[in-house]
């Protein structure tokens, strides 16, 4: 009994001996083993929902998941206008130990960089990353666990729109939310571009929703166009701004194409979702390893589009000059 008992044994030992070296001969072969495939983990904080942030992320999300399929995970988190509410977003990831953070827009951006030196973070929708992380003389690549993409547009070329389309016009002002550095980064280089074509500027800050109602009235009061930046907390109150200034006809021009298509009359803009979509693939390039984060220089959109809106230029009396293309 005991002999049948120990050859029994010995025969399952070979078995499982032979079992393992056919695996291994298998793997050999294949280039197949048996160890779970790697999961990425990519959180992402959005400042706020409005349409040119969703389209970013929409890419970002899209041109990851093509480069790497079921092997990443989004943690996707909005902080729905709040730069405070951006702070805990970015340290929750930060001590969840996620891969990869995406941040959508400045105040994402700003709060990510303060709650981890480690984490790869890539942003988004962020203007002048010199401007945002308090950078002098900053050359394109930040050299630490931070790069992305920025939605510069020609900012010259924003004011020779306006020149292009109002050259008996004498007096621009200048909307934005003072809460983003970005904002006054825009509207101070515009302003600078507008007054050398002859115009007389003066900027309208407010400094949160409350308070956008009063300080565009104001703008409308004293001015016969209204310029406006890349700026999230116009972005999402374009309704504010278009209630008060198509009735008054006055015409306002856009940083991006989003603000454009909800109270503006024309925008020389990018396109958010290919923003997004260059942004994943530097992702797909970091979470593999190809590309270090520290190296990786700031991308740019590849090109910019004329465009206006039919509804607003149709109820102001306005023409848009050839080259624009109407706004879907």
């Amino acid at each position: 009994m005991k002999k049948k008992l120990l050859a029994s044994l010995l025969a399952g030992a070979m078995a499982l001996s032979l079992a393992a070296c056919g695996g291994t001969k298998e793997a050999a072969e294949t280039g197949k083993t048996d160890a779970p495939a790697k999961t990425y983990k990519v959180g992402i904080c959005q400042l706020v929902t409005h349409e040119a942030l969703d389209a970013a992320t929409q890419g970002f999300q899209d041109a990851l998941k093509e480069k790497l399929g079921d092997a990443v995970e989004f943690d996707l988190q909005n902080a729905a206008g709040d730069p405070a509410t951006c702070a805990t977003i970015a340290n929750g990831f930060a001590s969840s130990g996620v891969d990869l953070i995406m941040a959508n827009a400045t105040p994402a951006l700003q709060a990510s960089v303060a709650a981890t030196a480690d984490i790869p973070i890539l942003g988004t929708s962020v203007t002048e990353y010199g401007v945002a992380l308090g950078i002098k003389d900053f050359t394109g690549t930040v050299g630490t666990n931070v790069s992305g993409t920025s939605d510069l547009a020609p900012l010259d070329q924003q004011a020779a729109m306006i020149k292009e389309w109002f050259p008996d016009a004498k007096t621009v002002g200048l909307l934005y939310c003072s809460a983003e550095a970005n904002s006054q980064y825009q509207v101070d280089t515009v302003q600078s571009e507008l007054e050398k074509l002859g115009y007389t500027c003066a900027q309208y800050p407010f400094s949160d929703s409350n308070d956008i109602a009063s300080v565009t009235q104001n703008a409308v009061n004293n001015s016969e166009i209204i310029y406006v930046p890349t700026d999230n907390t116009v972005a999402s109150n374009t309704g504010v701004v278009d209630n008060i200034c198509r009735p008054n006809g006055i015409p306002v021009f856009c940083g991006e194409e989003g603000i454009a298509k909800g109270c503006g009359v024309a925008t020389l803009s990018i396109s958010y979702y290919d923003l997004g979509v260059a942004t994943g693939e530097m992702a797909a390039k970091i979470l593999t390893g190809e590309a270090d984060v520290s190296e990786m220089p700031i991308e740019y959109a590849p090109q910019f589009v004329k465009k206006y809106n039919g509804d607003i230029c149709t109820e102001l009396g306005i023409t848009p000059p050839d080259g624009y293309e109407a706004i879907g």
